[in-house]
Parts: structure tokens; sequence; C-alpha cells
């Protein structure tokens, strides 16, 4: 069997257990993300799981990459724990502020510039964005197929064949390598890391890029390259309008059927 060489994309979010504490800033729009410790993305891990599995059948490399400010260190060092071979990180103040596609188009860049892959790996969405774009976008940069919200693969020769969920129940697709996969929770079992990976992940390096090196320009990183932007936030009000209908029962039954609009004709 040829090995594979796989890029996992993974993102640290805001750790869930802590999301009420969790603002946003009122003049960029933007989640105060360091306010709150980070964790990795859990569908990503799932990912990860998932690369972790293939790359010890099928033998080849594993990296995992990520746009994120310095100390997501932690998370890659937690990925290489749980079994991947080298991780990137992508940081840099340009990109502060990216919408689903300026992330994406870092990312590209970043699989681009560490060469040879045969699949790229994410998770279905992130917990604090929850687009699912990700993924896509950066298979329609790259100009591979994708295959979304997976639950289950298998790849025999060269060909990827898998089961996506879908709101119907599931279906079944194949498509030729290289690939990208976005993975939802029911694909696996994600791994804690052992102390063999954790020590492996103690002396690990860490390959950190910016902009220049990814070569991207100021207007396609960051909230500069980013077309949609969040521009307000609100609650919308909720709650019941109690009414008293008068008159004999007759009456208030027309009226009620005159208010639900299922008069006579209109039944």
């Amino acid at each position: 069997m040829k090995p594979l060489d796989i890029v996992v994309c993974m993102k640290p979010v805001p750790d869930p257990k802590q999301w009420r504490k969790l603002t946003l800033d009122s003049e960029t729009m933007l989640l105060r993300r360091a306010d709150l410790p980070a964790v990795i993305n859990p569908l990503d891990r799932n990912a990860i799981e998932q690369a972790v599995e293939l790359k010890a059948r099928r033998g080849g490399t594993l990296s995992v990459v990520t746009m994120a400010p310095p100390e997501a260190e932690n998370q890659l060092l937690e990925a290489v724990a749980m079994g991947c071979d080298r991780a990137f990180l992508l940081t840099d103040k340009a990109f502060a502020g990216a919408d689903s596609l300026a992330t994406a188009r870092c990312l590209t860049a970043a699989i681009g510039k560490i060469g040879r892959y045969d699949l790229v790996f994410c998770g279905g969405y992130s917990l604090d964005g929850s687009t699912s774009q990700v993924g896509p976008q950066i298979a329609e940069l790259l100009g591979i197929p994708d295959l979304t919200h997976v639950i289950w693969m298998e790849i025999a020769a060269s060909k990827l064949r898998a089961r996506c969920k879908t709101e119907e129940g599931a279906v079944a697709y194949e498509v030729d390598l290289p690939a990208l996969i976005t993975f939802d929770a029911e694909a696996n079992q994600p791994r804690l890391a052992g102390m063999t990976g954790i020590r492996k992940a103690a002396e690990a390096p860490i390959v950190t890029w910016a902009a220049g090196d990814l070569g991207l320009g100021a207007d396609e990183a960051g909230l500069a390259g980013s077309p949609t932007r969040m521009l307000n936030t609100f609650t919308a009000a909720t709650g019941r309008k109690g009414e008293i209908l008068h008159g004999t029962a007759d009456e208030m039954a027309a009226e009620l059927l005159r208010r639900l609009d299922l008069g006579p004709g209109r039944r």
C-alpha cells in the first residue's frame, strides 16, 4: 500500500465549558478569545484521530496546521501528542479578524508550502463559528474534490470511499485522491494522548510562518481580506401576549376563526 501524506487543519476555540464568560468587542464585533483558555475544536479531534489511524495502517507523514495566536502552540503540541508528526503555526497580526475565506486562503497557502499531500482533513465545523465553510473553501482553492460531514471512510488503491451525513440520513461517495474531508463526531472516538506521545510533544519543534512567509498580500488575509463581516448583534425580544375575547360562545368562536383566517371557504 502506498504511504499517504496527510495534512490536518486544526482550530483552537474558547473552552466551551466557560462560554458564559465569552464577550464580544463592541467596536470590532469580534469575540474576545484571549479572555478564555483555548482547546482543540472538538470535531478537529475527530479529524486528527482519523489521520492518526490511517497513518498507522498506511504509513506516510502527518502534519497539523493552525492559524491562530502564538498561544496555540499548546494545542499544536497536544495534536503531536495524539500522533501528528509535524506542527505548523500560522500567526501574524495581519491574520486578525479573518472570515472563513481569508482563513481558507491562509491555510491553503500553508498546505502548498508544506508540499506533498494526498489528503487534507478538517473538522466539519468549529464550535465558535459553525459555518462549515473553511474546509470546502480550501478544497476549492486547492482545486481538489471535497466530502463534508463524513462519518465513515476507507481508501482502496487511489480511491476514497466515504459516507456523508445528511438531514435525511447518509449518502455514499467515491472520489479520487488528493481530496479534502471534513468529519463529524460519529466518525470515531478521539484518543487521549499517552505518555509516549506526551514525551514526543515535549521535544517537537513548531514551525512558525507569518503572512510574508506564505506569500499573502495585505488584501488577502485578516479583516482586510474578509468579504464578510459582522456589523451588529442583538437579542430578539420574546414573549407572549394574552388577549381575552368577549361575547357569547358563538361570537367568540367566530372572532377567533376570523383572526386565524379560518372563516367560511378558508378551512
